[in-house]
């Protein structure tokens, strides 16, 4: 039988990760970095007279500053200006590559930081549409609260929030998407980490049932989205049969369907992807905390054929 609790854990990320895991662990044990990134939505002058002076980093149109006290205030509309997250949970975002008026699905929204960022790359000509899901209600609360308080009403773009079981989704609408994120519910080993009462009853078979969930949910992206659109894959799991494991599970099950666009074997460089922040997998990359200070982020890009 599997060691459950604290051991089991250590014990099974160690066969994964080797020498390497006690530096990572560390890693995860350590506060979260984060970044304020700058919301597009707010007044630009407001910004630049309480930001003009700060230092900052943008990539395909997405701001931030590395400023551990900087917290969001209002603008001249009430918008705030600012929204505190993991650097690595912006790159999934820019991943998917989203355009003024594509059509987007949100599979698994909340908190909300991803969406935000979705919303400002289909600003433009055309403007677009903007599904965000979350199947919890208190999550979904918080989803809405987000969206009321960075994006204007009067932006353009239109953004709806739903509470579907997105993995029925495909039953509902099929080719309909030109772009759909998937961050998808994982074992978040950096929480687990902080919650000794969950590490307790840790297993093996977490990991495994939220495999199956994850295989669903990806299932039902890849009927959703158009051909030729893409779906991003993302988790903040380290463990390989949440994040590889799943997109080769797809590629088995569903064959001719979908292409991968990411990970080993694929271009060095990708779209809105600075290659030092992040490593390789098989299908994918990942950004790890023990050598980037941010994440762990897992992220994989599907085509469908």
């Amino acid at each position: 039988m599997a060691t459950k609790g604290e051991k089991g854990f250590d014990t099974y990320y160690a066969d994964l990760f080797g020498s390497r895991w006690e530096s990572l662990r560390n890693a995860l044990r350590a506060p979260v970095q984060q970044v304020f990134r700058i919301n597009a939505f707010a007044d630009a002058q407001s910004t630049r007279e309480r930001w003009g002076h700060v230092a900052r980093e943008s990539l395909a149109g997405v701001s931030w500053i590395r400023d551990e006290q900087a917290q969001a205030q209002g603008d001249s509309r009430g918008l705030l200006d600012g929204y505190r997250m993991d650097l690595a949970s912006i790159f999934p975002a820019l991943a998917l590559d989203v355009k003024p008026g594509d059509r987007v699905l949100d599979m698994c929204a909340a908190p909300g930081g991803k969406t935000l960022i979705l919303a400002e790359a289909l600003q433009g000509k055309g403007k677009g549409e903007l599904i965000a899901n979350e199947i919890s209600d208190n999550r979904r609360t918080r989803l809405a609260r987000v969206i009321r308080e960075y994006i204007p009403q009067d932006s353009g773009v239109k953004v709806q929030v739903t509470g579907h079981d997105a993995a029925r989704w495909c039953l509902h609408e099929k080719d309909a998407f030109d772009r759909i994120l998937l961050d998808a519910p994982c074992s978040g080993e950096r929480h687990l980490l902080d919650d000794a009462s969950e590490m307790r009853t840790w297993s093996e078979a977490r990991s495994k049932n939220l495999s199956v969930r994850q295989y669903t949910l990806l299932a039902s992206a890849i009927q959703a989205v158009k051909p030729g659109g893409r779906i991003v894959y993302s988790t903040c799991s380290l463990s390989t049969r949440e994040n590889d494991s799943v997109i080769a599970r797809l590629l088995k099950r569903r064959d001719g369907e979908a292409r991968v666009l990411s990970g080993r074997g694929a271009p060095t460089s990708l779209p809105h992807y600075p290659p030092p922040i992040g490593e390789p997998t098989d299908y994918g990359w990942m950004i790890l905390p023990d050598t980037t200070g941010y994440g762990p982020i897992y992220f994989a890009i599907l085509e469908k054929i």
